[in-house]
């Protein structure tokens, strides 16, 4: 036995140090993985290859989601890392063009978009070939390609510029069919957030809300596609009038349909290219292959055999870790708040109150910061987090310290809730702004458990004992309550928006109503008081600091990369070398799982948020919205109840 015991002893010993190698290694070379730096920059041609999203602040997966291998996460970009880059390289000699691959491009805001296309101006006029190419062109993917110098287009590619609008879902049949109410208590008469619980269809004020808001979208996505590439303006126009008559294309109502007739094979072939009539338009400037394409580049960066399309590269990965820089010690504090803003703290990309808060807080702490600029870009949240950051903002007033808040795509809602305290707020002509309203939800389950003959009964103390009653449906008494709520934090929003605006509250009321407004009415209308981006309000802070212009140093208060992204950037390898699906068709159309799961998503988090909430659910969404396992499951629990 003493025998066994030794061995039992010694193999025990050896797994342990096998065990302890392991981690070791394993934490060593994600060390040096980690601090070993991207690839040597060198010199030729800046490949963008955007295989993913432009937005304000990045988002990081769960640690669950990493450790699992199962990240879902869309590639994102920072909006300022990629102009401070175009910037550096309009005067970087080894920089001799930039090419913009758009195939894996899955869009951004409309002034985040336009501000990256300024950027893209400055290296088109320090003389630098700025060539996009693309399998297929859709508006967000068009508006930076028209910013390039040259727009390629594959010979089997196609444009599909819609303008905004489009179908949403709406929940009320299914959630009849499950027995589920929503008990709805609201503000504001176009506060059309809560219509998906309530309606099967839009609204007729929220109709007029939307057609308002996304014809001036329209005309602002217009403007700068035709500043940016004037030769487009009348092509374009006609597109957008017609596509199909534009481009030569004959329309059949039948097709798509059971009793669609066959095209004609001599049609067929005598039918015009879609690239050829988009280049006749003006459009595009070139139809050619991604072979062709890498020869011209060849011609412009220089050949390099090994290289990935036969010409010397620069990494879009590499140039940004060699070009920008943080700073830690600027007198310009700027706090980023950027996504749906929540109870609490929250990683990047979300807006967690108490995140947002100690941010400020910490910011604020070194005399050395003279003025704050707030970001916002956000549809808005939960109430409780939002006024927790207008405190924070409205402390760093009572230091003394300018604040200038500067709207970037959507600043609506609680995202206008926290721009209020600002001594002047800057918004672009296509930011998304206002939703002064309030609303809140309690789903009750009475009528699923009559449909499953499950019966609730009790006895009560007070009329509110075992109130809101989520089994029965609040009671009258409860639900009074919960609409004096929701009315007192309207009247709250009127106040402080009035205050901010010097109007009397019963004037914001009058432009409120949970109505959204584009950034040229919101100007016009005195929510907003100058148009201009984030270069602006930091300029405009240092001014009434009173900091020199030559002296102005920017500290961003928000997240930089943190190890869970590194740890996803390692784990998913070098995302500039990877490529993007060349069919026209599917770069042209989002994936329908996709869109369903995003809208799932925002049920869930609309139905078990907080009840209160001052949240643009109408508003485009600011990030790509990720299905969580509570989403899935909710899914398929409701989908086996019905087929069940």
């Amino acid at each position: 036995m003493r025998f066994v015991r030794a061995i039992w002893k010694f193999l025990v010993g050896v797994k342990d140090a096998l065990a302890l190698v392991l981690l070791l290694i394993f934490f060593g070379g994600l060390y040096m993985a980690l601090s070993g730096g991207p690839k040597p920059v060198g010199e030729g041609v800046l490949a963008l290859n955007l295989n993913g999203r432009i937005v304000e602040q990045p988002s990081e997966p769960s640690t669950t989601e990493i450790l699992s291998g199962r990240t879902g996460m869309l590639h994102e970009y920072r909006r300022r890392d990629l102009i401070a880059m175009l910037v550096h390289a309009a005067a970087d000699e080894r920089v001799k063009a930039v090419t913009i691959d758009l195939d894996g491009f899955l869009g951004g805001g409309e002034t985040t978009l336009a501000d990256v296309g300024a950027a893209i101006d400055q290296v088109r006029a320090a003389h630098k070939p700025v060539i996009a190419y693309a399998s297929g062109y859709t508006d967000d993917g068009y508006q930076l390609a028209a910013h390039a110098s040259d727009v390629w287009l594959n010979p089997l590619g196609a444009l599909a510029m819609t303008g905004p609008g489009g179908n949403n879902l709406y929940f009320k049949g299914l959630m009849d069919k499950l027995g589920i109410t929503a008990n709805v208590y609201r503000v504001g008469t176009y506060k059309s957030a809560v219509e998906p619980f309530t309606r099967s269809d839009m609204s007729p004020a929220a109709k007029e809300n939307a057609a308002a808001l996304y014809g001036a979208l329209l005309e602002a996505w217009r403007e700068d596609v035709v500043r940016a590439r004037p030769k487009a303006k009348a092509g374009l126009d006609a597109y957008l009038k017609s596509p199909a008559a534009a481009l030569g294309v004959a329309v059949n109502p039948a097709a798509g349909s059971e009793a669609a007739v066959p095209t004609p094979l001599a049609n067929v072939l005598a039918a015009p290219s879609l690239a050829d009539g988009a280049m006749k338009l003006g459009l595009v400037d070139h139809v050619g292959t991604q072979a062709m394409l890498d020869e011209t580049l060849r011609k412009l960066g220089g050949d390099d055999k090994k290289a990935r399309g036969g010409y010397k590269t620069i990494l879009l990965s590499s140039y940004l870790a060699d070009t920008v820089k943080a700073d830690s010690s600027g007198n310009i504090a700027v706090v980023t708040i950027a996504g749906e803003i929540v109870d609490g703290k929250a990683g990047p990309g979300t807006a967690g109150g108490e995140t947002i808060v100690r941010q400020i807080e910490q910011g604020l702490a070194d005399d050395r910061v003279k003025a704050l600029v707030v970001r916002i870009d956000s549809p808005g949240g939960s109430v409780a987090a939002s006024e927790r950051i207008r405190q924070a903002i409205l402390a760093a007033k009572a230091k003394k310290l300018p604040v200038v808040v500067s709207m970037g795509d959507v600043a609506a809602s609680g995202g206008y809730w926290v721009a209020t305290p600002a001594d002047t707020v800057f918004a672009e002509p296509g930011t998304i702004t206002g939703s002064i309203g309030v609303f809140g939800i309690l789903p009750s389950f009475q009528g699923t458990l009559a449909k499953l003959g499950i019966g609730a009964d009790g006895v009560k103390t007070t009329p509110l004992a075992g109130e809101p009653d989520l089994l029965k449906g609040p009671s009258p008494e409860a639900g009074a309550l919960v609409q004096a709520g929701v009315d007192q934090i309207y009247r709250t929003f009127l106040t402080i928006v009035g205050q901010s605006r010097h109007k009397a509250p019963a004037e914001i009321d009058r432009i409120a109503q949970g109505r959204v407004w584009d950034g040229g009415s919101a100007r016009q209308l005195g929510l907003v008081d100058r148009f201009g981006g984030i270069d602006e309000a930091i300029a405009l802070a240092g001014e009434k600091a009173g900091i020199a212009a030559g002296d102005r140093k920017i500290r961003y208060l928000d997240h930089g990369l943190g190890l869970r992204a590194s740890l996803v950037a390692l784990l998913s390898g070098d995302d500039d070398e990877a490529g993007a699906s060349t069919d026209a068709l599917a770069s042209l159309s989002p994936a329908p799982e996709a869109q369903v799961m995003a809208a799932l998503a925002e049920l869930h988090q609309v139905m078990g948020g907080p009840t209160m909430q001052v949240r643009c659910l109408e508003c485009p969404s600011t990030g790509p919205v990720r299905a969580s396992a509570a989403d899935r499951g909710w899914w398929a629990t409701a989908m086996a109840r019905l087929l069940g």
